[in-house]
């Protein structure tokens, strides 16, 4: 999903990408119905897709570890490179977005249940909207947030990439071994209460954590960061398995990702009704049963033999404008078929995903028929 640079051609990552574009856009899919909370088949068909679907992202980081590496040059160019090309996109479409969701509110009725309805669009809430993006994204511009944990990203590559240069497997290891705890910390703040944990000074972080620190021990082994790293370490040091034996480590550990992913979500929600923030525990990208499901889903594809075509190319080279567009069109989309009767909540799902992604890949292939408008595609 990063912005495109000159790379060696590798079929099956482009492959992987499409496939992860795919996976997000069938996660936003799913939001219109998990949003109802009504523990109907329709909500519990959403929250059982949105489980199923949650390595997209990282999966997503795990590309750029492949791609990135190894850096060969100096820090100043690889900034220019890589930060210059995607801060005009995020700059565009922080802008774009907000108006483009003013103006279909304004001149569409939505349903009552739809997703924009908890949204209030006016003037001066657009204004605000783009304003106020220089501190962050906002529901109008939602999938900008990878984009700024993006360039965070690329910010630290560098440093990490003249460590991976010298660093043995056994250092690599080291290092996953500790990013590997960090996937735990939300449920073991989730567990410490309960277990006589009255936290500090009204803060209850863990671990160092408090009102004062908001960097706890593992905090600089934590993130997508780890991800990069994992997806170094599989391609310098991979997996000497046969398809079948990957099948038969990838599958379980899959589902015992899944399982604690779906069950996790309905648990949360029976006990914390429409809390987003505890729900959105288990649906972490950076957790351990999410981490079980990525690592499953890449080391599957890396047994892929993908040729090289021109469809394949073509596709994805458009993810990043994909990704950057998608959002309104789901919502869009949704709202069309939400209160659709008679059709399953997962066809509903799919038959939305599908058309925004179409119909999102077209958006994007305008934008790349100008020089001018590439540039927020690419």
């Amino acid at each position: 999903m990063d912005a495109q640079i000159k790379r060696t051609y590798i079929p099956w990552i482009d492959f992987l990408r499409i496939f992860a574009c795919f996976l997000v856009i069938i996660c936003h899919s799913c939001d219109a119905f998990v949003a109802s909370f009504d523990n109907s088949v329709s909500f519990h068909t959403a929250v059982f897709i949105g489980s199923l679907v949650r390595p997209c992202v990282p999966l997503f980081a795990m590309m750029s570890g492949i791609l990135l590496f190894p850096i060969k040059t100096d820090l100043a160019t690889f900034y220019k490179k890589r930060i210059g090309r995607i801060v005009i996109p995020l700059l565009f479409w922080s802008l774009v977005l907000p108006i483009a969701f003013a103006i279909y509110t304004y001149f569409v009725k939505t349903s009552t249940n739809g997703l924009l309805s908890i949204e209030k669009y006016s003037v001066q809430g657009t204004v605000m909207k783009i304003f106020t993006s220089i501190f962050n994204f906002n529901y109008d511009t939602t999938p900008l947030w990878y984009i700024y944990m993006l360039i965070g990203i690329y910010l630290i590559i560098p440093i990490f990439g003249a460590w991976l240069d010298k660093a043995s497997k056994k250092d690599v290891q080291i290092f996953l071994g500790f990013w590997i705890v960090s996937l735990l910390l939300p449920y073991i703040k989730m567990v410490a209460p309960t277990v006589g944990y009255t936290g500090n000074y009204d803060n209850m972080g863990i671990w160092g954590v408090c009102t004062w620190n908001e960097f706890g021990t593992f905090y600089y082994f934590s993130g997508f960061i780890g991800y990069i790293v994992l997806a170094y370490y599989l391609v310098k040091f991979p997996l000497n398995w046969s398809f079948n034996k990957t099948l038969a480590v990838a599958i379980p550990l899959f589902l015992i990702g899944f399982a604690i992913t779906f069950s996790g979500f309905l648990i949360t929600q029976k006990y914390f009704p429409a809390n987003y923030a505890n729900l959105e525990i288990v649906w972490y990208f950076c957790s351990i049963n999410v981490a079980l499901m990525t690592f499953a889903v890449f080391i599957i594809f890396q047994k892929l033999n993908i040729r090289e075509s021109k469809i394949l190319k073509d596709w994805s080279s458009a993810t990043f404008g994909i990704f950057l567009s998608h959002f309104i069109i789901v919502q869009i989309i949704s709202d069309l078929f939400f209160k659709m009767p008679y059709i399953p909540a997962g066809i509903k799902i799919l038959i939305i995903a599908t058309i925004s992604f179409v119909l999102s890949y077209l958006v994007t292939k305008i934008f790349d028929s100008n020089t001018i408008t590439r540039r927020f595609v690419k």
